[in-house]
């Protein structure tokens, strides 16, 4: 379907049972699939993060399902919690947790809290489509500013320099970080790929932008899916240094749950020749399994194809960003501000 990731929804694994639709009947054979917004309220917000494999302590999704429509989104399978399918409802119903900036706020309050580094996403991106009416994402920012808490984003989506009047006051602490998604240079690959996403020039100029205004970017390779997009490494880190980068990291395309069923199909639309070859070249990058959940692996992948991988990611750091690191975010200027302050 043009301009979606998947054209259907996968069986949802908690179902017993499961609607068939007549043929031409099933959503996206005939009138064009809206998205459809439904307001949530959670009980909390802040969500530990256990996995060594990530550089912050805690998450926070303001969205619940994701526009972007990435075929390869690990995230899709988290709809099912919710009664919806991973493939299309994924990206075409999404929960809008319309309180999150309040549960942050009370959060903060508490005398449990000590300034921990929140990362905004994780789940999904803090700056799709959504996020231009709902603004929950800027809200968000503005409590941590209140704080003086450290907040890193995750996105695809060059809506992130609507925000940078809280994030550069931010960053001058150390206080704020972006890390800009990116993984090719391909404009025909990326439309493919990440349909409702931020084109390739798009996110060159968020981080153009975001790196002259002091805000510390971090580049994110990801996926790099072996047979596709794993020979861009270099020129990828190339480019993004020219644009002030600080430092750029790389994700090997894993696929969990129903992933592998709708990325297949995704492969079988645009590279069928090469389905079967890609198939095999990402199984054999997490030990013969698709869903590798392995601390220190299931990211970075193994085997001969991921070794070449890296090697480039290495050289690139070299060449590219010599003497440079991700930057460190600092919890020691956490402060709950009195109520005399807020009144300004």
């Amino acid at each position: 379907m043009k301009g979606r990731g998947a054209a259907y929804n996968p069986k949802n694994r908690f179902f017993k049972e499961e609607v068939e639709w007549d043929e031409g009947s099933e959503p996206g054979t005939g009138e064009k699939v809206r998205t459809k917004f439904i307001d949530i309220f959670p009980k909390t917000i802040i969500n530990k993060v256990p996995s060594p494999d990530v550089p912050s302590d805690f998450s926070v999704n303001p969205y619940q399902g994701c526009e972007h429509g990435c075929s390869y989104c690990y995230a899709r399978p988290t709809h099912e919690y919710w009664g919806y399918g991973a493939g299309l409802e994924f990206e075409s119903v999404i929960l809008v947790k319309k309180n999150a900036p309040d549960l942050l706020r009370e959060a903060f309050n508490k005398k449990s809290w000590k300034g921990g580094s929140l990362m905004v996403s994780g789940n999904t991106d803090c700056y799709q489509p959504a996020e231009r009416k709902f603004k929950i994402t800027r809200q968000l920012l503005e409590v941590c500013a209140e704080y003086n808490n450290p907040v890193g984003i995750i996105t695809k989506n060059n809506l992130v320099l609507r925000d940078m009047d809280i994030l550069a006051p931010m960053a001058e602490k150390k206080l704020a970080m972006v890390n800009i998604s990116l993984n090719t240079l391909n404009e025909d690959f990326r439309r493919k790929l990440e349909p409702r996403t931020a084109s390739v020039e798009g996110r060159l100029r968020a981080i153009e932008e975001l790196s002259k205004a002091g805000i510390p970017v971090n580049v994110l390779m990801a996926p790099l899916i072996p047979g596709i997009n794993g020979h861009e490494v270099l020129a990828l880190m190339e480019e993004v240094a020219k644009r002030g980068a600080t430092s750029a990291a790389y994700i090997i395309l894993r696929l969990n749950g129903s992933l592998k069923e709708m990325f297949s199909v995704w492969l079988e639309t645009h590279y069928p020749d090469r389905k079967e070859k890609v198939l095999h070249q990402v199984s054999d990058a997490h030990g013969g399994t698709f869903n590798d959940s392995r601390f220190g692996t299931r990211m970075r992948g193994e085997g001969k194809l991921v070794e070449q991988i890296n090697q480039s990611y290495h050289l690139g750091k070299r060449k590219f960003f010599p003497n440079k690191r991700m930057i460190e975010l600092t919890s020691d200027l956490f402060e709950r501000p009195s109520a005399q302050t807020r009144l300004f």
